[in-house]
């Protein structure tokens, strides 16, 4: 067990600067693997020797129950974790191949390749909608000119499926959008760095049922774009828009484990663990 560093808002903008921007197109989407994964938070331990591999291009779905550490496993994947004070966290997590969490990864390289969307829409409120796709450009020390930011909000909007919804109010705040533009806003953010990976957590449980359908048809043009990984409580909808299912369970007081992963579709119609058949089914959860 190896406790992590408490990593501050200063911190993370303390880098060297990267590369201009490239504007001709995505990066290719990444495989992420986890490699016997556990974390704690102080002294309780919510995550056991959890083992995934998250393809690259495909939308991995996690399910399972509240508390059992589905959130957590997900944050362990770009080190969101160890913000966390009193965080520790064991075990490897592999992009493509190269531990994260090996000291020569910097911090901003794990936020970089690998984005993150949160539950709630957050974007920067008194921020326009342009200058909150640009932020992460300057979280991450990336250098870009007029044009090339330009050109990154079009393509990023675009790829959020935003776009064509906003491009003439584009200096107006982020925080009038709706609550479904805001999560796509705040899609679009991470993706302007050009993520490989894109992690999403429960990302339409805020919103309504035409949001959602919004947010579930970007996640779908994403798809061959970018690996994503999506903690989800709705089975329908992670029937609907991943690939690859992995069902969380924590018992009788025990950390949170995967119990079965493997093809949505024989996750949900032909389990192999009799627990997964009765969530997937709503008998539990």
């Amino acid at each position: 067990m190896t406790e992590v560093t408490e990593v501050t808002t200063d911190s993370l903008s303390d880098t060297v600067v990267l590369p201009p921007v490239e504007t001709a197109g995505a990066s290719a989407p990444a495989t992420i693997e986890a490699r016997s994964v556990s974390a704690w938070f102080g002294g309780h331990q919510v995550l056991s020797q959890v083992s995934l591999t998250m393809p690259a291009g495909r939308v991995t779905a996690l399910i399972g129950p509240s508390g059992c550490g589905k959130s957590t496993f997900l944050r362990t994947l770009n080190r969101m974790h160890e913000l966390i004070p009193g965080a520790q966290f064991g075990g490897e997590v592999l992009f493509e191949g190269e531990d994260i969490y090996d000291a020569s990864w910097r911090l901003t390289d794990a936020r970089r390749r690998i984005g993150m969307v949160f539950q709630k829409p957050n974007p920067f409120p008194a921020m326009s909608i342009y200058d909150n796709v640009v932020a992460g450009l300057r979280l991450t020390g990336t250098r870009a000119s007029r044009r090339e930011k330009d050109e990154l909000v079009e393509e990023s909007l675009s790829r959020a499926g935003l776009w064509k919804e906003v491009r003439d109010r584009l200096r107006k705040p982020g925080g009038a959008l709706s609550g479904g533009q805001q999560q796509r806003l705040c899609i679009a953010r991470a993706l302007a760095v050009r993520p490989r990976v894109l992690l999403m957590d429960e990302p339409c449980s805020a919103l309504d049922p035409t949001s959602t359908r919004r947010v579930e048809e970007t996640i779908h043009e994403l798809a061959d774009q970018v690996t994503v990984v999506i903690v989800t409580h709705n089975m329908q909808q992670a029937a609907r828009v991943s690939q690859q299912c992995a069902f969380f369970l924590a018992e009788q007081g025990t950390p949170g484990g995967i119990v079965e992963a493997g093809p949505t579709d024989d996750v949900f119609g032909t389990p192999k663990d009799q627990r997964t058949a009765d969530y997937v089914a709503g008998r539990f959860g």
